[in-house]
């Protein structure tokens, strides 16, 4: 098996300048099969080092199958999908409204099999979208810039915090700029329904100077080199196996709620090879639920009972409620006020 990696940056000036894929990329990859074999279009939001053995698993089971990956943001995927019209063959995102949107406005497949037959129903909404992971949005702190102070334990301790040691924190706060994050915009739209000190807590952290971020992965690399004291809904599962390799963070959980996403996967309706598509969404969901996942799968194991084992799990559920947010209006108001709050231009 051979890989063929093009550089991020060369992919995204060729999307910028063909009209054929004029949504922005992030990163490209193709794992190539034998010339002519059929080919498995991905577009996903999760990173390729990430992912790359459950694609190189996927493709040892089906060796006459070449594998393109495609990363985006979920703004992109959006473009890429409902706009553009692109044939990619599955859809991969953390972003589960816009996910669910896509199904709604009809453009996902249904698909039916012995994998998603076994999912709860919160976790497979109408046949077209399928939740494979179970993961939590965390406050990552940097135990340098906590030195001699408590761990919040919940939202309110946080705002206390800041509030009393301003300077400590002033210009070291990260979270997400739910302008270009869908997973950014999501976790504030959950987490605004579920309290409303979610926006005390935002009108402090943006009266300190908050840096915003498209992605986990940035914000958990400027709180380990220090940059930032702590960032605000990064994935536990990006910063779970960084806190085990030892970089210089500490995962606290907020005792008052952790809102809890899915990823979630759907076969959109322009794909070209639907059967590809079902079989490695087939492939990702029977490792995601088998209660004892494979070396390959890069998540941590669903556990279908977590919020009943964990009263503070909030976790999203897929459906209509997820549309809301995203009437033009309703996201609108909502991040004006967000902009009003945090950014303050």
């Amino acid at each position: 098996m051979r890989l063929a990696r093009l550089a991020p940056v060369l992919i995204t000036l060729i999307t910028l300048g063909t009209a054929a894929r004029a949504f922005e990329s992030e990163a490209h990859v193709i794992y190539e099969a034998a010339p002519g074999s059929p080919v498995l279009r991905i577009l996903s939001t999760t990173d390729i080092e990430i992912f790359e053995p459950m694609l190189r698993a996927f493709q040892e089971s089906n060796p006459g199958t070449t594998i393109d990956y495609t990363v985006a943001s979920s703004t992109e995927m959006m473009n890429a999908l409902m706009s553009e019209g692109q044939a990619f063959d599955v859809a991969l995102s953390s972003a589960m409204d816009l996910q669910t949107k896509l199904a709604n406005d009809g453009m996902a497949r249904s698909h039916v099999s012995t994998a998603t037959s076994r999912l709860p129903d919160w976790a497979n909404w109408r046949d077209q979208v399928f939740a494979f992971t179970q993961e939590a949005a965390t406050l990552v702190v940097s135990p340098a810039a906590f030195e001699g102070l408590a761990r919040p334990r919940n939202r309110q301790d946080l705002i206390t915090l800041l509030r009393e040691h301003p300077e400590r924190f002033r210009g070291r706060i990260g979270t997400y700029d739910i302008r270009s994050s869908g997973a950014g915009y999501l976790f504030a739209t959950q987490d605004a329904r579920t309290s409303e000190i979610f926006w005390r807590l935002m009108e402090v952290m943006g009266g300190l100077g908050t840096h915003l971020y498209c992605c986990s992965a940035e914000m958990i690399s400027d709180v380990a080199s220090g940059k930032l004291a702590f960032a605000y809904n990064a994935l536990g599962s990006y910063a779970e196996p960084r806190q085990a390799a030892g970089e210089a963070i500490e995962i606290v959980m907020p005792e008052d709620f952790v809102t809890v996403m899915h990823r979630t996967a759907l076969i959109p309706a322009s794909s070209r090879s639907p059967g590809l598509g079902g079989a490695f969404v087939d492939f990702l969901l029977e490792a995601a639920w088998s209660g004892d996942p494979p070396d390959y799968y890069p998540f941590a194991t669903v556990n279908p009972r977590a919020s009943d084992e964990t009263p503070s799990l909030r976790p999203i559920r897929i459906g209509p409620g997820l549309l809301v947010y995203l009437d033009d209006l309703k996201r609108a108001s909502f991040s004006k006020a967000w902009l009003d709050a945090v950014v303050r231009e």
